[in-house]
C-alpha cells in the first residue's frame, strides 16, 4: 500500500502566501483554506494513495530546547489572517477523508518520521509531502519526497516530482541519510541552529564525501589536510555533536492513529456543506460530482454538517 504523509503547517503557510486577497462574502479570509484544500485534493488525485495523514506541529520537544534554548525563537508569529483560518483547515481535513494528527510537545518532523519508519516496516511505500530539509534524510528505497517546486520538475508541463535517492543525491551531493550531517556543519538559520563558523554547504559536502561521514571526521580530525579547516572542525566539535542531536529525527513516538486506520474516506455530505459555507463554488461542484459517482445521492444539502 502507499502512505501519503503531509506536513500540515508547511502547506498552510505555502497556501496563505501563494494566494492573496481571497475572502468570502462575510469578509472572512479564505485564501489559505482554498489553497490547502486544492493542494491536498491534487495530491490525492495524482498519487492515488490508499492511506494518508496530515501531521501538525504541537509545541517543541524538550530534548531540543534543552540543548539550544534559542531554538526557533527567531521565527515570526503566524499572521493573524492565517491564524484565523487554521481551525477551518483542521476541520476540513477529515471531511476530505484524511486523518489529522499531532502530539503535545512534538514537531511534525518527528511524527512524520515515526509514521514513515513504521510504514516501511509494514512493507508500505511512503510519500512525504514537505519541503523540510530534515525530512529529506528519510528518503530511501520506498520513501520519496513529493515536490511541486519548479526546480524539481523535469518539464514545465509536470504537476509534481517524486524525489527518490538519486534525485536527492543530485540535489544535495550526499546520500539522503547524510543530509543531517550536512546540517550539523552549516546549521539552520530558519530554526536558529548555529553552524560551525567558516564552513558552508559546499565545504561540508566535500568533507563528508572525502572522509565518509561525520563520525570519521570527529574521530580523526587530523586527517583533514587543510590546516585552517582542521582547526575549525576541532573548535566546532561540541557544536557538531550538539547539532547532531538537534537534527536527529525520532522514529519511535506513539502513533495517535494506527496505520491500518489511515484509509482515505471522504465524508461527502459534510464536506460539501463546509465548502459551500466557504463559498468555494468550483470545489463544491467537483466534490458533488464525485459524491454522485460514488453513489451518494443528493450529497451535501446546504446547511448540513457544518463544522465551522
Amino acid at each position: 500500500m502507499k502512505l501519503l504523509l503531509v506536513d500540515g503547517y508547511y502547506y498552510a503557510y505555502r497556501s496563505f502566501f501563494a494566494i492573496r486577497d481571497l475572502s468570502n462574502s462575510r469578509g472572512e479570509p479564505t485564501n489559505a483554506i482554498y489553497g490547502f484544500v486544492g493542494a491536498l485534493r491534487r495530491m490525492l488525485k495524482h498519487l492515488q494513495p490508499e492511506l494518508a495523514l496530515v501531521v501538525w506541529d504541537e509545541g517543541m520537544p524538550e530534548r531540543r530546547t534543552q540543548l539550544q534554548a534559542a531554538y526557533k525563537q527567531n521565527r515570526k508569529e503566524m499572521p493573524d489572517a492565517l491564524s484565523a483560518q487554521i481551525e477551518a483547515i483542521h476541520a476540513l481535513v477529515p471531511l476530505l477523508g484524511v486523518q489529522g494528527v499531532s502530539l503535545p510537545n512534538t514537531e511534525a518532523d518527528d511524527l512524520i518520521a515515526t509514521y514513515a519508519h513504521a510504514a516501511r516496516a509494514a512493507g508500505h511505500d511512503v510519500i512525504l509531502a514537505t519541503n523540510d530539509k530534515d525530512l529529506f534524510q528519510l528518503v530511501t528505497e520506498g520513501v520519496k519526497i513529493y515536490s511541486t517546486n519548479k526546480t524539481d520538475l523535469a518539464s514545465p508541463k509536470d504537476t509534481h516530482a517524486l524525489l527518490d535517492r538519486d534525485a536527492v543525491m543530485k540535489k544535495w551531493g550526499v546520500e539522503p541519510q547524510q543530509i543531517g550531517e550536512v546540517l550539523c556543519f552549516i546549521g539552520d538559520s530558519v530554526d536558529n541552529i548555529p553552524g560551525v563558523p567558516g564552513i558552508g554547504e559546499k565545504t561540508a559536502v566535500s568533507l563528508l564525501r572525502e572522509h565518509g561521514g561525520l563520525d570519521a571526521i570527529l574521530e580523526n580530525p587530523d586527517a583533514i589536510k587543510n590546516e585552517k579547516l582542521r582547526e575549525k572542525i576541532k573548535a566546532g566539535r561540541e557544536q557538531l555533536l550538539q547539532n547532531r542531536e538537534m537534527v536527529r529525527l525520532d522514529l519511535d513516538l506513539p502513533m495517535p492513529v494506527a496505520l491500518d486506520d489511515l484509509k482515505i474516506a471522504p465524508r461527502y455530505s459534510e464536506l460539501i456543506a463546509a465548502l459551500e459555507k466557504c463559498e468555494f463554488k468550483t470545489f463544491t461542484q467537483e466534490v458533488r460530482a464525485e459524491a454522485e459517482k460514488a453513489g451518494i445521492a443528493k450529497a451535501g444539502m446546504a446547511g448540513q454538517g457544518m463544522l465551522f
